[in-house]
């Protein structure tokens, strides 16, 4: 113990005293080790915001837009879902103890006294907060008899009465919505943004049937409407039941594609996914190049140290130190430099992470697992790579090596 105690000791002071290579070997580490880090939080961070999101949604959950995928990837719109088939659906899944239609209208001017803002108008049931687990944080939510009635109250997202109201208690209120005159009843939970940037509180909800007849001038279609089941654990049969039920409404042929869109948490979590292996991909490439140039780095400049080194190496001989102590010594300084440059590559790592979340506001998340992922890789390159300059320095005869 006491003779390894004397080795490790040997090959910090090595490391102190050849400070060029320590700083070259550092720095060519610390980058390969900050990148594969990175993508160890990235992947953490978007499986968790994933889960968050999913959470939000309700694991119980189906969305049903209308119009196809392929019209909705053009950013065209579609009306396709009717109220009928809302009804329709509502009879005939038994297990689903939520059925909600949605109509929305987007960039709608909202004023109170002299302040504006555009906003995005959805009309709703009086069960539109609770399929959606919102709850009202300030008076009331509107009620049914509100829907049927077509009366002109809404439930306003925080964003809204931010820029409406500032410090001032909306509740009962009125607010001008395209000069139509609205009550307020009520204020949403803060929400936050989506994925994508868009802040979920920029909306104001108030009954369909005043959105559809005030606003759209329409009776038939709506936009979307959401569902949610008791037997969650059966998602994907419903899903495919809804699919065939709703194919079956509308009258299309086999050979015709979906005329709506359904999505569930998978569909969320898959496109989290593939927006977080672009990034896997990238800084997986990069990383590893990184920490393979180092490895190329630390391997010459140890080679150069060995020859540089011959004499004191043939002295250590000399004087009762066998191969394996030589061996373990270079092994030990090529250790103790990747592990400076994994503990630099991740904190590097974390100021490149902010970095990310700053810009592109990325989901980031490190944890234990990054951090020893980060040092291992890092310890890997130290014995792969210092290996080879370990054994011909172990192999020196301690004669020549003296000469030398």
């Amino acid at each position: 113990m006491e003779r390894f105690i004397r080795i490790i000791s040997q090959s910090i002071r090595a490391v102190k005293a050849f400070k060029l290579r320590t700083l070259f070997c550092l720095l060519s580490v610390s980058l390969g080790v900050s990148s594969i880090t990175i993508i160890v939080a990235a992947t953490e961070g978007a499986y968790e915001k994933a889960l968050d999101i999913v959470s939000v949604f309700g694991p119980d959950s189906l969305l049903v837009f209308g119009g196809s995928e392929e019209i909705r990837a053009l950013g065209l719109r579609q009306r396709t879902i009717r109220l009928d088939d809302v009804e329709a659906v509502r009879r005939e899944f038994s297990s689903a103890y939520l059925v909600v239609p949605m109509t929305a209208v987007r960039e709608v001017n909202v004023s109170y006294k002299d302040k504006r803002h555009q906003t995005l108008v959805i009309g709703s049931t009086s069960d539109y907060s609770r399929v959606w687990t919102w709850p009202v944080i300030q008076g009331s939510d509107f009620t049914e008899e509100d829907v049927k009635g077509m009366k002109n109250v809404c439930l306003m997202g925080i964003h809204v009465m931010r820029q409406l109201f500032g410090d001032e208690d909306p509740v009962g209120k009125y607010i001008t919505v395209r000069n139509m005159p609205v009550q307020v009843v009520g204020v949403l939970s803060e929400r936050g943004t989506t994925p994508g940037g868009d802040i979920l509180d920029d909306r104001i909800i108030m009954p369909i049937t005043t959105v559809m007849r005030k606003l759209q001038n329409e009776t038939k279609y709506i936009s979307a409407f959401r569902i949610r089941f008791e037997d969650r654990e059966n998602l994907d049969l419903h899903i495919e039941e809804l699919r065939s039920f709703l194919r079956q409404r509308h009258g299309l042929q086999e050979a015709e594609s979906d005329d709506f869109s359904i999505v569930s948490p998978k569909e969320i979590i898959k496109f989290l996914v593939a927006l977080t292996g672009t990034l896997v991909a990238f800084l997986g490439v990069t990383g590893l190049i990184s920490l393979i140039v180092a490895g190329f780095v630390l391997a010459n400049l140890f080679l150069l140290s060995v020859r540089e080194r011959t004499n004191e190496i043939g002295i250590r001989r000399a004087v009762g130190a066998n191969k394996r102590d030589i061996l373990l010594q270079f092994l030990g300084e090529a250790v103790i430099l990747t592990t400076l440059g994994g503990l630099t590559g991740f904190i590097l790592a974390i100021a490149g992470s902010e970095l990310l979340t700053l810009i592109f506001e990325f989901p980031m998340k490190f944890s234990w697992k990054a951090f020893a992922i980060g040092l291992f890789l890092s310890w890997m390159v130290g014995i792969i790579f210092g290996l080879q300059p370990a054994r011909r320095a172990a192999e020196l005869n301690p004669v020549e090596a003296i000469r030398g």
